[in-house]
């Protein structure tokens, strides 16, 4: 079995598939979430016979993987009545306990019902962290939207109550979420009736599964480098607590712990991400410790840059550099809120360009030529795509990329190239697991092919071939050998030839 498999659960009715293949090619997290799916699976059989849980390798399926807009793995979906109209996602659930809870609460009442102060207490009592709605009556929108919450979070205990006695002994007055933590409250939130975005309490509510900062640890370190030929930066996404919190912009510290000045640079970004919960997630990252070294790879962060804040966002891979040096929370606070203003300018990275980058059959790219030399209109470039020179992909492909540039180096209107993006930033392009291909046809009118075929220099030749023929032939036919690809994002650099 590969990596693209896909966990279904639904009720009854639904046909299902479960892969009876050893999972040894299996990443690290994938294997303990098929371990933790199927250990549910085992106790809600007799408990729930009704439900049903199933696996599927989805490698070959392409026709599932494009009906369930399934594009990162592994992928759980919840069908229900057997229908496989617009199942429901099952996001950030990693153990059996969690699977249980999120289907019983699909499946049946997602809060309990709280009558008395006595109650609430073995409410928030029983983990270590629990929330409670406060609620005047129990037939408003403010309700439904924080049952729709507690449907999505089922790491922790969910209650409500519209008791006087119990919100009178909390002090709650209006209709309101409160966030305890050790039998504590640690966050008050009141709810607007009719007019609450379900994402705002949930991601709420996941930021107190994190401390204030969290930090970038061996276990983040093992995921990243399982998939680090992922797209863009996907390994973000996967580690295993910190990218199940809904929120799409992390900010990162990147400093030593070792260092004299540690304390006070730690504390300063402490009080910082304190007035920033929930809408930015503060991450520490230890450049002492040898195994975050691809981070620190990826954000191009130097000894020298030490100590360094960038944010990410992980919706569009889009980085941003904190323009004053000194670390101290008036700093922090006026970076992040441009950020969020929509202020912060976008900060791309680039090498120099070197002197003999076109002196070779394979043309050299870097940021500051890829647009200059890509997007010419006049000329038809292949690009090689990929992350790191000394891996065992790009060492294997460097030989018979080199042959393909001999091979078209007298040909007219054609350039064959490669740029390595562990150094340099390209947003106009959809980043894909490297190493990946990229065929930029010349014309006004062009869109870019992604190149889908085998990695040899017969298939790449083939490919260019018939990409010339189909060009002169017809501007709009898509040929087989590629898929094209819609470049129209919204911080692209480039989007048409004819602005260069």
């Amino acid at each position: 079995m590969t990596d693209a498999s896909t966990c279904f659960v639904g009720s009854q009715g639904n046909n299902l598939y479960l892969s009876d293949e050893e999972d040894v090619s299996l990443s690290r997290p994938s294997q303990n979430l098929s371990k933790e799916f199927a250990e549910a699976a085992r106790q809600l059989k007799k408990e729930a016979p009704r439900i049903q849980f199933g696996k599927i390798d989805v490698t070959d399926q392409h026709d599932l993987r494009k009906e369930f807009n399934i594009h990162q793995f592994p992928t759980v979906k919840f069908f229900v009545d057997g229908s496989r109209q617009d199942p429901t996602d099952c996001k950030g659930v990693r153990e059996a306990s969690a699977f249980i809870t999120w289907v019983k609460r699909r499946t049946g009442p997602s809060t309990v019902l709280i009558n008395s102060t006595a109650q609430a207490e073995d409410t928030i009592n029983v983990e270590d962290m629990a929330v409670i709605g406060f609620f005047k009556e129990l037939h408003d929108d403010s309700v439904e939207a924080f049952c729709e919450t507690a449907r999505d979070v089922p790491e922790m205990p969910f209650g409500m109550t519209t008791s006087e006695e119990v919100c009178t002994n909390y002090g709650i007055q209006k209709n309101t979420l409160v966030v305890f933590k050790k039998g504590k409250p640690v966050h008050n939130e009141v709810l607007e009736d009719g007019n609450q975005n379900k994402l705002d309490p949930t991601r709420l509510i996941k930021t107190f599964t994190l401390d204030l900062v969290t930090e970038y640890n061996l276990e983040a370190t093992r995921l990243l480098q399982a998939v680090c030929d992922s797209t863009a930066y996907t390994p973000w996404q996967t580690s295993v607590k910190i990218f199940d919190v809904p929120v799409e912009s992390h900010i990162l510290l990147f400093t030593s712990k070792n260092s004299q000045t540690f304390n006070v640079t730690y504390e300063n970004y402490k009080s910082a991400a304190v007035e920033f919960r929930g809408k930015i997630t503060f991450v520490l990252v230890d450049t002492n410790e040898t195994r975050n070294g691809r981070v620190s790879e990826h954000f191009h962060i130097t000894e020298a840059d030490v100590p360094a804040v960038r944010i990410l966002n992980l919706t569009r891979d889009a980085k941003y550099k904190m323009p004053a040096d000194e670390v101290n929370v008036e700093n922090l606070r006026h970076f992040c809120q441009s950020y969020l203003d929509g202020k912060a300018e976008l900060h791309l990275s680039s090498e120099e360009i070197p002197e003999d980058w076109d002196k070779m059959p394979v043309k050299v790219l870097v940021g500051k030529n890829f647009n200059r030399i890509v997007f010419n209109e006049t000329m038809t470039v292949f690009v090689m795509f990929y992350d790191a020179p000394w891996s065992y992909d790009y060492t294997k492909l460097l030989p018979i990329w080199d042959k393909l540039g001999e091979e078209y180096e007298s040909r007219k209107g054609i350039i064959i190239a490669k740029i390595d993006v562990t150094a340099n930033d390209i947003l106009s392009i959809v980043l894909d697991r490297y190493p990946f291909f990229r065929l930029f046809p010349a014309g006004p009118d062009y869109q870019v092919v992604a190149y889908a075929g085998e990695h040899t220099l017969k298939a790449f030749s083939e490919f260019l071939e018939e990409q010339s023929k189909t060009k002169a032939e017809s501007r709009e036919k898509d040929p087989s050998g590629g898929i094209k690809e819609d470049l129209s994002q919204e911080e692209n650099v480039v989007t048409q030839k004819a602005e260069l």
